[in-house]
C-alpha cells in the first residue's frame, strides 16, 4: 500500500510539473492573406482592444511612431512588386509603423520587420515608403483594432486600418496589366485553347482594351462549342454589345435566355431580359 501511494504522488508531482496555465492573449495575433489581381498580400499583426480607454492621442500618442497594433511590429508582405503612392516597393516583408494625428496619419513601410514594436533607432534609409492619408471619423466605434484589404479591384486594393473611432487607408496598386498581357501574349504565341481565348477576351473587356480583338478572342473560343453554357452567351453578348454590335447582342442574349430559363436560373433571366430591352432600343 505504501507503495502505491509513493507512485500516485510521483504521479501527481510529474503532473503539476508539466501543467501550464494557459490564458487568452491581451491582443491575440492575427494573420491573413488576401489575393489582388494576380499579387497576393499577407498581413500579420496583434489586436488589441479599447477596453474603454481614450486611444488616439492618449494611449497612442499624436505625432510619434506607433507599431500598428501590440507585441511584435505588424508586418505585411508581397509576392510583386507593389507601387504605393507612386513609390516602387519591391516584393518581400515589410513592418507596418504610423504616426497617427487628428486629420491625418503618416505610414510607413519598413524594411526592418522583425522589432518588438518599435526600432531601438529609427533609420530613414530603412523606409520603403512612407504616404500621409486622411484619418476618417467613424459614427461608430471598433472595439478591436482591425487591418483588412478593402476595396478589392484588378489593379489596386486598400490596406484599411481601424481602431476606436478612426479609419485610414492605404492605397496599393499592383502589377496585374504587366502579368496578364505578358501572359497573354506569351499564350497566343504558342497553341492557345478555347478557354485561353475565352479568359483573354474576358480581360479585354473588363480592362476597357481592344474589344474588338475581344470580340474576335471570343468568338474563336465558341465555334467549336456545340453546347455553350448561358453565362457564355451571356458574357458573349456583353462583349458584342460593347463592340457596337447590338443586332449580334440581342441574338446571344435571347439565345442565354433561353438556356437560363431551362436551366431555371433566375438571375440569367432578368438580367437577359434588362439587356434585351435596353439594346432593342438603340
Amino acid at each position: 500500500m505504501k507503495k502505491i501511494f509513493t507512485t500516485l504522488a510521483i504521479c501527481a508531482l510529474m503532473i503539476s510539473v508539466d501543467a501550464q496555465v494557459q490564458t487568452p492573449a491581451a491582443s491575440p495575433a492575427a494573420e491573413f492573406e488576401q489575393k489582388v489581381g494576380l499579387t497576393d498580400i499577407e498581413v500579420e499583426y496583434s489586436r488589441p482592444n479599447v477596453n474603454g480607454r481614450a486611444i488616439f492621442g492618449n494611449l497612442v500618442p499624436y505625432d510619434k511612431i506607433w507599431r500598428t497594433g501590440a507585441n511584435m511590429n505588424s508586418t505585411i508582405s508581397f509576392s510583386d512588386d507593389v507601387v504605393i503612392d507612386g513609390q516602387k516597393v519591391k516584393a518581400g516583408k515589410y513592418a507596418i509603423y504610423t504616426k497617427p494625428s487628428p486629420k491625418s496619419w503618416e505610414v510607413y513601410f519598413y524594411t526592418d520587420h522583425e522589432n518588438p514594436g518599435t526600432p531601438e533607432k529609427w533609420d530613414d534609409s530603412k523606409v520603403a515608403a512612407k504616404t500621409t492619408v486622411e484619418a476618417h471619423t467613424m459614427p461608430m466605434k471598433m472595439e478591436t483594432f482591425t487591418m483588412l484589404i478593402d476595396e478589392i479591384h484588378a489593379d489596386h486594393a486598400m490596406l484599411g486600418m481601424i481602431w476606436d473611432n478612426v479609419y485610414v487607408g492605404v492605397k496599393i496598386e499592383v502589377p496585374t496589366e504587366q502579368k496578364v498581357m505578358a501572359s497573354i501574349d506569351a499564350t497566343m504565341k504558342g497553341s492557345p485553347t478555347a478557354q485561353d481565348y475565352m479568359s483573354a477576351a474576358n480581360y479585354y473587356f473588363t480592362a476597357n482594351k481592344d474589344i474588338k480583338q475581344a470580340k474576335t478572342w471570343f468568338d474563336e473560343a465558341m465555334k467549336n462549342n456545340k453546347d455553350p453554357k448561358f453565362w457564355q452567351l451571356r458574357q458573349q453578348s456583353l462583349i458584342y454589345a460593347k463592340a457596337g454590335d447590338t443586332k449580334g447582342a440581342i441574338s446571344l442574349a435571347q439565345r442565354s435566355l433561353d438556356a437560363a430559363k431551362k436551366a431555371g436560373n433566375t438571375d440569367y433571366i432578368k438580367m437577359n431580359e434588362d439587356s434585351i430591352k435596353e439594346w432593342s432600343k438603340k
